[in-house]
This record gives C-alpha cells, structure tokens and sequence, in this order.
C-alpha cells in the first residue's frame, strides 16, 4: 500500500509541542518524546524524524520495548517529497490501531 498523505497540520502542531516540551537530546528524552506521541497516535519513523527529532527511531523503539512499552511496527511504502517511494516503519501503542 502507497501512501502519499502529508502530516495533517494538526498533528504536525502537536509533535512540535512535545518537542517542545521535552528539551534535549539525549536518547532518554528522545524516548519521552515518542512515548509522548505514541500515545496520541501512531507516528511514522518520518514524522519521528522531521517534528521529534528522534533520529534513529529504530534504537529508542527498541529501548521502550525493553523497557516494557508494547509497539508495534507496521511496514509502509510512501511517496518522499523527491516522489520517490520509501518504506518506513509506522509505529502504534499495542491496542491503539
């Protein structure tokens, strides 16, 4: 399945508020930050990227699920802003698809 939706400009603001509001880079505070998200939403490894500043989404997926956080990983092909097709990971709360 092809997707070529933008992030809606609602939940572009949202992400930029939990960005907001966990200042910081260290690989903690990035999980916070997509914990955070995960549970509004699900949230793609781009949208991590572009709006959490969560740059290796894999790694803190992995570092919440060792800590006890049931994710998901969903495979999704999308349409990047050059037009070319991508595959990434769309991550949800276990419950919340």
């Amino acid at each position: 399945m092809e997707k070529n939706k933008a992030t809606s400009p609602e939940k572009k603001a949202a992400l930029e508020a939990i960005r907001a509001e966990f200042k910081g880079t260290s690989s903690d505070t990035q999980c916070a930050r997509l914990l955070e998200a995960l549970a509004r939403f699900p949230i793609t490894t781009f949208e991590a990227m572009r709006y959490l500043d969560v740059y290796h989404c894999p790694a803190r997926i992995l570092q919440l699920r060792k800590a006890g956080h049931r994710i998901l990983t969903h495979r999704q092909t999308v349409l990047t802003e050059a037009g070319v097709r991508h595959c990434v990971g769309l991550y949800t709360r276990e419950g919340m698809q």
